[in-house]
C-alpha cells in the first residue's frame, strides 16, 4: 500500500510542477516588449530636440558641478591640482612608475576639463535655441 502512496504522491507533485511551469510559459507573452517599440533597423524620425530642451537644465548642473570639482584646490578630492600634487609627492618619494601613472591620469584629467568647458559654451546655444523655439516642441 505503501507503494501506491508514494506513486500517487510523486504524481500529484508532477501534475503540480508541470501546471506551474504551464502557468509561468502562459504568462511570458503577455510580457513581451510593446508592439510600438522600435525595432533593431529603424532609423530616428527626428533630432531628439525636445527631449534635449527637457534635460538641459540638469545637463548644465553635471557639467558646472564637474568643472566646480575639476578646478578646486588640492584639498578637493577629484581636482587637477590634487592629482598634481599626488604627482609631485610620487617623484619625491622616487617612485616613478607611481608617478607615469598619476600624470598620464593628470593629462586625461586636464583633458576632460577642455571638453568640459566646450560643453559648457554649447549647452548655453543650446539654451538660447531652446528658449526660441518653444523648448523644442515646434516643427
Amino acid at each position: 500500500m505503501s507503494a501506491n502512496r508514494t506513486s500517487a504522491g510523486r504524481r500529484a507533485a508532477a501534475l503540480g510542477a508541470l501546471a506551474l511551469a504551464g502557468s509561468l510559459l502562459a504568462a511570458v507573452p503577455a510580457q513581451a516588449a510593446p508592439a510600438a517599440a522600435p525595432t533593431a533597423g529603424s532609423t530616428p524620425t527626428g533630432d531628439g530636440a525636445k527631449a534635449v530642451c527637457k534635460r538641459l537644465p540638469k545637463t548644465e548642473q553635471r557639467v558646472t558641478k564637474a568643472l566646480a570639482r575639476l578646478n578646486g584646490d588640492a584639498t578637493v578630492g577629484g581636482s587637477v591640482a590634487r592629482l598634481q600634487q599626488r604627482a609631485a609627492n610620487a617623484k619625491t618619494a622616487g617612485h616613478t612608475e607611481i608617478e607615469k601613472l598619476l600624470n598620464d591620469r593628470l593629462t586625461a584629467r586636464k583633458n576632460l576639463v577642455t571638453t568640459l568647458q566646450t560643453r559648457q559654451e554649447d549647452l548655453k546655444s543650446v539654451a538660447t535655441w531652446c528658449g526660441a523655439h518653444d523648448q523644442g516642441a515646434g516643427k
